[in-house]
């Protein structure tokens, strides 16, 4: 069996019955949806038309949130239908980013993850789906896509239907027949003006403040137009998310990035100049590093929306997740620094070696696993980018030569160590501007990709990036470090390249979310 869905755009009249039914059968609350209507107008009055797409789940053969998540809230059943079960929800939203269609939304009520899940309960018993009984034109067709001799299989194997962006390869089990594909397109349409009842600015629970119709809708981008042809209008449709991974998740990437570019440069100094550094050094960068590695872990339980379930992460583990792999790979991280310190203080220089040399290992990863992270990410294109890896590893080594750099300075500057951290630093800083403006300006896989990256240089995160990561968190550190090498201009660069980390990272993180995905 392979449950699915058709929708037959020849029959809909946009009356909104299979949302309001869909709500009432599954007591999805206000601000939330699970299947909705958008419309689109196309033309100029009086020649106008109006399009109208039912949009859900898509119930995919390969659903990236699945894969993605970290408990195994969301699974795809023998039957076809991705369902969920919130009583595992930890509220990551990462299948919320890794959906590229934005079925799942944060229930305000529960805090956690909800979607379309083919009303599998009335499934069990024989029943249709709420959506599908309810429409009065019997525009949606539900059933078992691998029965030949159902309504639906032969309404897909006889009517030319479309799919939601193909090119994702998740294999939608969710069709159209005579879909638009400028509604289906979600960087097809501009927005229209904002009138009673046409949108949901604030949104609800964790959506609160998320900016759902600011920048968002801004950034869509329409196809080239005849200047006698008006561009198709979005007039109707859900609130967008918004940027629902906010502060928490650049300040994770950040404390990570100096725990392990500390440890990492601890052990690089220690290995090629060996007798360099001070014990107060060396003690203060084991200190720095274990503590912004708890601070990590801090910032990942402060993301969630349900913190108090954050250990079924370990306790109930879905391991093809990176979530639950970063988790297991900064534990480890943490039990090897911990291998080390033991070691060093009880004078046992085989372990402590072998801690000097694991703990490198581990820094590695660490630095380098929330690059596969994004990846899975499926929805944000701008994070697919091959250059995600040598990114989250020069900014690892830019912050961890900053933090040690200062640590240099207050345990008392020794010329050689201070240099070598300082080249190390400028090196870093050189790296990472070639590494943005090739993310930035190079060639993008998708538009979206595009878009995000055009919210960078040109929208509504221009200034941030122009003025408080390029300016202020690149150029001027490097000038510091170039005009003169003095403990003082020292530790002003490591503190500005600190924050252009933490700045960079915040962009990075927040323009593709920018992007609407429906």
């Amino acid at each position: 069996m392979n449950y699915g869905f058709v929708i037959d755009g020849r029959k809909c009249i946009g009356c909104h019955a299979c949302t309001v039914a869909c709500k009432s059968e599954n007591q999805v609350p206000l601000g939330v949806n699970r299947t909705w209507v958008k419309y689109v107008e196309k033309g100029k009055f009086p020649d106008t038309r109006r399009y109208f797409t039912v949009l859900r789940c898509n119930h995919c053969e390969d659903p990236p949130c699945v894969n993605i998540c970290p408990v195994e809230a969301l699974q795809k059943r023998d039957d076809g239908i991705v369902d969920f079960d919130k009583r595992r929800c930890i509220g990551c939203k990462a299948c919320g980013q890794a959906c590229p269609y934005g079925a799942l939304y944060i229930d305000p009520e529960s805090h956690t993850s909800g979607k379309c899940n083919y009303c599998a309960h009335r499934k069990e018993i024989g029943m249709k789906p709420a959506c599908v009984v309810t429409c009065p034109q019997q525009a949606i067709v539900s059933g078992d896509l691998d029965d030949p001799h159902s309504d639906i299989s032969r309404l897909v194997a006889t009517e030319q239907t479309v799919v939601r962006k193909p090119e994702k390869h998740t294999s939608p089990n969710l069709y159209y027949i005579d879909g638009d594909g400028t509604s289906l397109d979600p960087l097809a349409t501009g927005g229209a003006s904002a009138y009673l009842w046409s949108e949901q600015s604030r949104g609800v629970g964790h959506f609160a403040g998320k900016e759902h119709a600011g920048p968002g809708r801004s950034t869509d981008t329409s196809p080239a137009q005849d200047a006698r042809k008006p561009a198709p209008r979005r007039v109707y449709d859900a609130p967008s998310k918004g940027a629902v991974w906010g502060w928490e998740v650049p300040a994770y990437v950040w404390s990570k990035g100096i725990a392990s570019g500390v440890f990492l440069l601890l052990f690089l100094l220690t290995l090629f100049l060996p007798g360099e550094l001070s014990g107060a050094m060396e003690w203060s960068s084991w200190g720095v590093s274990l503590v912004f590695l708890g601070l990590t872990g801090g910032f990942l339980i402060r993301d969630l929306d349900r913190p108090d379930r954050f250990a079924s992460v370990l306790l109930r583990p879905q391991f093809s997740s990176w979530l639950v792999r970063g988790g297991y790979i900064i534990g480890g991280f943490g039990a090897l620094l911990a291998v080390w310190g033991g070691a060093k203080y009880l004078q046992v220089p085989q372990v402590e070696q072998a801690g000097l040399w694991g703990g490198a290992l581990f820094a590695m990863v660490t630095a380098l696993y929330t690059a596969f992270l994004f990846a899975a990410a499926k929805g944000r294109d701008f994070w697919q980018s091959p250059l995600m890896a040598i990114h989250m590893l020069v900014s690892s080594l830019v912050a961890g030569s900053s933090a040690m750099l200062l640590l240099q300075v207050v345990t008392g500057p020794a010329a050689p160590v201070l240099q070598v951290l300082s080249w190390t630093l400028g090196g870093g800083l050189l790296f990472s501007i070639v590494i943005m403006l090739s993310e930035l300006y190079g060639r993008h896989p998708s538009r979206q990709a595009e878009a995000s990256a055009h919210i960078i240089t040109h929208g509504a995160l221009k200034q941030d990036f122009m003025v408080r990561s390029l300016l202020l968190g690149h150029v001027a550190p490097l000038l510091l470090l170039v005009v003169g090498l003095s403990p003082l201009s020292a530790a002003a660069a490591a503190l500005l390249a600190l924050s252009g980390v933490y700045v960079t990272e915040k962009i990075w993180v927040r323009a593709p979310q920018l992007v609407s995905l429906h």
